[in-house]
């Protein structure tokens, strides 16, 4: 039986190995995602100052309002609508997508297409 630890070991492993390929610069951030079983969470990151440049969750006031339930779907396009606006408000539009480990289905690609439909290019 495959417990909860074991596929969240699984996809560190995962995210670790795609971590060693991609990178964010100050021209081009890290689009960085986390799911949880509640909440969707965004973040632009410069890996070579080690900062966060951006970031957006359905924790936000702004999302959090307009939702019932964080962990679904909408609740991921909004977010991903909202980290591509803070993107751009900032001057970022090519970013560098890491999809954390997770597999490019469902939450994660309903936030990475609403983002791309803002205007972010990855």
């Amino acid at each position: 039986m495959i417990t909860k630890a074991d596929k969240n070991q699984t996809r560190l492993k995962r995210h670790l190995r795609v971590r060693k390929k991609i990178e964010g610069t100050a021209a081009r951030p890290r689009l960085n995602i986390f799911r949880s079983s509640k909440h969707m969470y965004a973040q632009l990151i410069d890996d070579v100052k080690g900062v966060t440049l951006a970031s957006a969750s359905t924790n936000d006031k702004e999302i959090r309002e307009a939702i019932g339930n964080g962990g679904n779907i909408d609740s991921a396009k909004q977010v991903g609508a909202l980290i591509a606006k803070r993107a751009k408000e900032q001057g970022f539009v090519k970013v560098v997508f890491d999809r954390g480990g997770y597999l490019y289905h469902g939450r994660v690609q309903a936030l990475a297409d609403a983002a791309r439909e803002a205007g972010l290019e990855f």
